[in-house]
């Protein structure tokens, strides 16, 4: 019996979301208004993005990596960098959300942002920061998300 190979063909696609001025996401305040409306599709599940960036840190399109349940989305450095590289991104930006309203980093989100940085330094592919989104009213900063990169962790 002779076994038989299966080949498979990967591919991006590019979907226009939303037409606006091209803006550098230079702060976490300018990358929170540009995922405004990326998690109302599943807005009890923790969904996870990378924003991919050329090399003047504009973004260049998000990708949902991954779409988890009410406390957790899992996530691999493979997934992430995977979109990267064949987006041919500079730099990234790493992006989830918390249903629960409160952006404060779980063990988890510790866990997968060190991983990612170290991933990224490998490939030459920085992340820039790692941002929660959560609600400013369940927020106890107010600001509903977290960085990285604000707080110093990055």
């Amino acid at each position: 019996m002779r076994s038989t190979m299966k080949v498979y063909e990967l591919s991006i696609k590019y979907s226009l979301v939303e037409e606006g001025p091209v803006e550098t996401l230079s702060n976490a305040s300018k990358v929170v208004e540009y995922m405004r409306n990326a998690f109302d599709e599943l807005p009890l599940g923790e969904t996870f993005y990378v924003i991919l960036l050329n090399r003047k840190n504009r973004p260049m399109g998000r990708h949902k990596v991954t779409t988890g349940t009410a406390t957790a989305a899992l996530c691999h450095p493979r997934e992430v960098f995977r979109i990267a590289v064949l987006g041919t991104a500079c730099s990234l930006i790493a992006v989830h959300n918390h249903p629960s309203g409160i952006s404060e980093p779980s063990a988890a989100d510790l866990s997968i942002t060190k991983l990612l940085v170290e991933a990224g330094r490998c490939l030459e592919i920085p992340v820039l920061d790692h941002i929660i989104i959560g609600n400013p009213i369940d927020d106890p900063t107010g600001k509903g998300y977290f960085s990285w990169r604000e707080s110093g962790l990055m």
